[in-house]
């Protein structure tokens, strides 16, 4: 089966939201390519190198977006991706650099790349509970270890970025048995089934994108927790009753600004809200918004160039 691979030349800040873009139009990988994540790999000695050539450490600010696009349906998906992007650049770039959005492509050889793009996940240790695990990799659980399986052909949200990992580590310092959650912007899933492996009473996930809601309950299903979470399709709750002992949200800045007053209005007093997405030169823009809906700030986390904050009511 021979593929399209879509290129989207983007920047570093605004790449994560081009990826979410096109998992919309994919269930064969969505791949970033940034030269922060290589700098960061020499930066923490994650890995070694006996050489490596100098350009590979000069940050230009350029990130590249790869999607692989069945041929057939090509012709039909390139025009919703740019109109998509095209809206993205519109509503967001007051805020966030997308730099050109040049899109380019190419026909490969794909018979064997999902199996290759299978190879790259790997279960992840996150804190000291969570191990994250493609449903694919068969993992030994230890005593102690909640194993949270996902389909990763499906949506975006693995645990490999830092704001999802930030969240991960969070939320595993507030769960108690009563817990009651609400995932903003739900994704994969992966917040609201963390947190009921985790022993939460029931986990209410919303997300605006179809393929997120599918895949949020798709994951839901395979790790046997579907009798304790709720996903909908909404731009965070509606008009729903819903009191939460914990919200978290890993969203962009703006749109968590946005939603300050509402999310604050379904948190439980004493509740805990969990934040990610959040660049440093947005973190007082939303340190203030949130402040001024009487929350006030318990910690702050930082991984990369990425900022997570855990507030109180």
């Amino acid at each position: 089966m021979k593929f399209t691979e879509l290129t989207i030349h983007t920047t570093s800040e605004g790449s994560e939201l081009v990826a979410d873009v096109l998992w919309r139009y994919t269930n064969y990988g969505v791949a970033i390519s940034d030269v922060k994540d290589v700098i960061a790999l020499q930066r923490n000695k994650a890995m070694y190198w006996d050489y490596i050539d100098d350009s590979l450490t000069k940050d230009g600010g350029e990130a590249l977006v790869k999607a692989f696009v069945a041929l057939n349906e090509t012709e039909n998906v390139v025009p919703l991706i740019r109109g998509d992007l095209e809206e993205l650049k519109v509503n967001g770039g007051d805020f966030v650099s997308f730099g050109t959005l040049e899109c380019t492509r190419r026909i490969v050889e794909g018979d064997d790349w999902i199996e290759i793009w299978k190879k790259h996940f790997r279960p992840l240790h996150i804190g000291e509970k969570i191990v994250v695990c493609p449903e694919w990799i068969k993992y030994e659980k230890q005593p102690d270890e909640q194993v949270v399986l996902l389909d990763s052909n499906m949506a975006f949200g693995t645990g490999e970025h830092e704001t999802t990992s930030m969240c991960l580590k969070l939320l595993q310092e507030y769960i108690t048995p009563q817990s009651v959650c609400v995932d903003v912007g739900c994704g994969s899933g992966i917040l609201g089934i963390s947190a009921v492996k985790l022993g939460a009473k029931f986990a209410y996930l919303t997300d605006i994108d179809d393929i997120a809601v599918k895949s949020a309950t798709h994951n839901s299903e395979i790790n046997g927790v579907s009798d304790r979470i709720k996903v909908v399709r909404s731009d965070l709750l509606g008009d729903a009753e819903i009191n939460a002992d914990l919200v978290f949200a890993n969203i962009t800045a703006e749109i968590l600004c946005r939603l300050a007053p509402s999310v604050t209005s379904h948190l439980k007093r004493g509740g805990t809200l969990v934040l990610s997405g959040i660049i440093e030169s947005r973190l007082d823009m939303v340190l203030d918004a949130f402040s001024a809906q009487g929350l006030k700030l318990e910690k702050q986390l930082k991984e990369g160039e990425w900022f997570a904050l855990s507030f109180k009511l």
